[in-house]
């Protein structure tokens, strides 16, 4: 086995070597390799060592990491250095070049060849990073280095997690294949077969939003060149932005995406309603969140208090029906979204939806509102690579007591929505 001795051996010893190469590594000759591919091999490693097919499948592993940290991967003769002074400056040579993240190789072969370094990193963040290593159980130097992508993202997800919620978050590595190309080919094709089924849900979703914005701005009926200025410019931007929600429906690629798309129908349903209002005389809506509980209703009319099932009450976004069900001890009409074969509210139903909600309520509104429905994914997937665009996150988190439940940020002046309570 290639890591079991790292926690005892501590990184910091080599195996002896007879003596250092005629001609040591060179900080520049792995500048290049690193940041184009991430994975830098010696010119004195053979194909008959570590295969071409191998490398790539390393490079392709580190790039394609979900750390926030990248990933840079390193493979040295064992003779480059004699002492680990000498690689430590070798090291510093190539951050310096190459910039912030995790760098990871081996000098040779066997568990005390191993090192892990960073210029961002402290010693007990690089310890961490050590130890998942070594519980992945690799049964070679390529399988080790497999493994360090899921073991930097691990140790973030172990810190913020500790961080955020005050509570430690194991992780443990799945079967280590025997082969390292086996092993990264397998992760990669889970990891795309998984995104590809959210991807598909969430577009269908968000194409049955655009269907029904379409139909419903088609019931105006409204003959342009018979109504007034503000009636005609509503109506346009109305069309607009549904024009804008189906084609960025029809190009989205990722799952964080549809959050564009949802943005875009949240504006042309406001100004579809606004246009309604202008034809039938009525006062113009207010410009306020969709309804919480089914966005395809428009804009909100007023908060109702409301609580899940089994949790505490809080003050959410409804149109006028929503409301009456609401306070007459009904039920609303909630979306329901198809997950895994069963319908069940959008609300509840898993990280992947949380940028479909982002687009209609913004990143500050909801995460007051799903905190408690779907706390552990969700918030995981947003404090992780910014699928959610954390950008928006920062201000309106402020000072809340997530662990309890408590006012978890605000929205909208006297908005407050606190995390549900199951």
């Amino acid at each position: 086995m290639v890591v079991p001795a790292l926690l005892t051996a501590g990184l910091t010893a080599f195996a002896a070597a007879p003596a250092a190469a005629d001609t040591a590594p060179v900080p520049q000759d792995a500048v290049g390799d690193l940041k184009s591919d991430h994975i830098y091999v010696h010119d004195e490693i053979t194909e008959d060592t570590v295969s071409g097919a191998i490398r790539d499948q390393l490079g392709e592993a580190a790039q394609e990491t979900e750390s926030e940290n990248p990933v840079y991967l390193i493979m040295l003769p064992e003779e480059s250095f004699t002492s680990k002074m000498e690689l430590d400056a070798y090291m510093d040579g190539v951050m310096d070049e190459v910039g912030d993240g995790v760098y990871a190789g081996f000098m040779g072969s066997g568990a005390n060849n191993f090192f892990v370094d960073s210029p961002n990193l402290e010693t007990s963040e690089l310890n961490q990073i050590e130890q998942n290593v070594a519980a992945a159980d690799p049964a070679t130097e390529p399988d080790a280095l497999a493994a360090v992508p899921e073991a930097v993202a691990e140790q973030e997800s172990s810190e913020a997690a500790s961080g955020m919620f005050g509570i430690a978050l194991l992780a443990i590595l799945a079967v280590v294949v025997v082969g390292g190309g086996f092993y990264l080919v397998n992760a990669r094709k889970k990891r795309e077969a998984e995104k590809a089924k959210q991807l598909a849900e969430i577009k269908q979703m968000a194409q049955e939003d655009v269907v029904r914005l379409g139909e419903d701005i088609a019931r105006l009926e409204i003959d342009l060149r018979a109504v007034d200025d503000a009636t005609r410019t509503d109506y346009t931007h109305a069309m607009d932005s549904y024009d804008r929600a189906k084609a960025t429906l029809d190009g989205i690629r990722e799952p964080q995406d549809i959050q564009q798309v949802t943005t875009a129908l949240e504006d042309g349903r406001y100004y579809m309603t606004a246009t309604r209002a202008r034809l039938n005389g009525d006062p113009l809506p207010d410009r306020r969140k969709p309804c919480f509980f089914n966005p395809q209703h428009g804009p909100s009319t007023q908060d109702v208090q409301w609580a899940p099932p089994s949790g505490a009450p809080r003050a959410v976004p409804a149109c006028q029906a929503c409301t009456q069900a609401v306070l007459s001890g009904g039920d609303p009409d909630v979306r329901l979204v198809e997950v895994d074969g069963e319908r069940r509210p959008y609300y509840d139903a898993g990280p992947a939806y949380a940028p479909y909600a982002g687009g209609y309520f913004g990143m500050s509104m909801m995460m007051g509102m799903f905190s408690g429905m779907m706390m552990g994914s969700m918030m995981g997937s947003m404090m992780g690579a910014g699928m959610m665009g954390a950008g928006d996150m920062g201000g309106d988190m402020g000072g809340g007591d997530v662990g309890g439940g408590d006012d978890f940020g605000d929205f909208g002046g006297d908005m407050d929505f606190g995390g549900f309570d199951f």
